[in-house]
């Protein structure tokens, strides 16, 4: 089946024009990009490494935090790498293979970071509304089923909407306007009738966004009901604190998915289409572990441990 799509398409490979309009800027680009990835891996990595030495943050939240730091350096990986390479080599194309697959991947990761922040949010829904129940009601079991759920989920949709571009025939024009394979700009490229792959990606984006934000809404419409009820101040600090990074993670998250889709795909808005998939493939990766490490005192605590004891064995 694949063979025969394959057949029909005159294109075997794609241009990818990235920041080739900024000629002057592309060694700093390049320089910032680069350090954004390398503070993206450290910080994502070093999450996930400060959990499994401190004992105290061998719970569902910090478990739930992993696998998100998990796949922001998947998703990072997808996409910097091809972003650095072609700021620095003329050659710009990608093969035809190998944007499906970045493709794939990319939107897999999405997907599942999306609905892995809403059982984030039902976590601490659990842990601010029953806390006596927290331990039984967050089993390890359930964890595991949450998240292999999600994951199962981004790979399940994502296979859709790859399928949705692969059966599409590409001739003439082989320019993606980006400096990924996005959705948008590569169905742009198709010479074939594309109103399956719009209605699937239309349909299954707006389900995603629509389920995992009701989700979160419901999870902190019972957690604000709570914690108004607290009458110590130091029981609604902890509770704001628990839930403050977050709510910021998640804001930005989901504020720039519904900027990057809300964004008119006019031959002017290339430029913000553009600029929304750095935010949204570079920034947000290096973002989610900075944000979840300087709100946290035990994260804080066991970094302060780790540098000290180092240090401490160099001298």
């Amino acid at each position: 089946m694949d063979h025969e799509v394959r057949n029909k398409s005159t294109i075997d490979r794609f241009i990818l024009v990235g920041f080739s309009e900024f000629p002057q800027l592309q060694a700093p680009i390049f320089l910032l990009f680069l350090t954004i990835y390398i503070v993206t891996l450290v910080g994502n990595v070093g999450i996930i490494v400060v959990r499994r030495i401190n004992p105290k943050l061998h719970t569902p939240m910090y478990f739930f935090l992993s696998h998100l730091s998990f796949l922001d350096i998947c998703y990072s990986s997808v996409f910097t790498p091809k972003l650095l390479e072609i700021l620095v080599v003329e050659d710009r194309t990608i093969s035809f293979n190998r944007c499906m697959t970045q493709f794939f991947f990319g939107c897999a990761c999405v997907i599942t970071e999306m609905f892995m922040m809403a059982v984030m949010a039902y976590d601490r829904f659990v842990a601010v509304c029953k806390p006596l129940l927290y331990t039984v009601a967050m089993s390890q079991k359930l964890c595991a089923l949450l998240v292999a759920g999600t994951y199962m989920w981004g790979v399940l949709c994502s296979l859709i909407l790859t399928y949705s571009l692969v059966r599409l025939s590409y001739c003439g024009f082989n320019t993606i306007n980006n400096f990924a394979c996005e959705y948008s700009a590569i169905l742009s490229l198709s010479c074939s009738d594309t109103s399956f792959s719009q209605m699937a990606c239309f349909v299954i984006s707006t389900f995603n966004e629509v389920c995992s934000l009701l989700i979160i809404l419901a999870s902190y419409v019972f957690i604000i009901a709570t914690v108004s009820r607290m009458p110590s101040k130091g029981g609604l600090r902890k509770a704001f604190s628990t839930c403050a990074s977050h709510l910021t993670a998640i804001s930005i998250f989901h504020g720039i998915i519904l900027l990057l889709y809300c964004v008119p795909h006019a031959q002017n808005s290339w430029l913000l289409v553009k600029v929304d998939t750095i935010l949204f493939t570079v920034m947000i990766p290096m973002l989610n572990p900075l944000i979840y490490s300087l709100r946290n005192k035990d994260v804080k605590e066991t970094v302060r441990r780790l540098i000290y004891t180092k240090l401490h064995s160099l001298y």
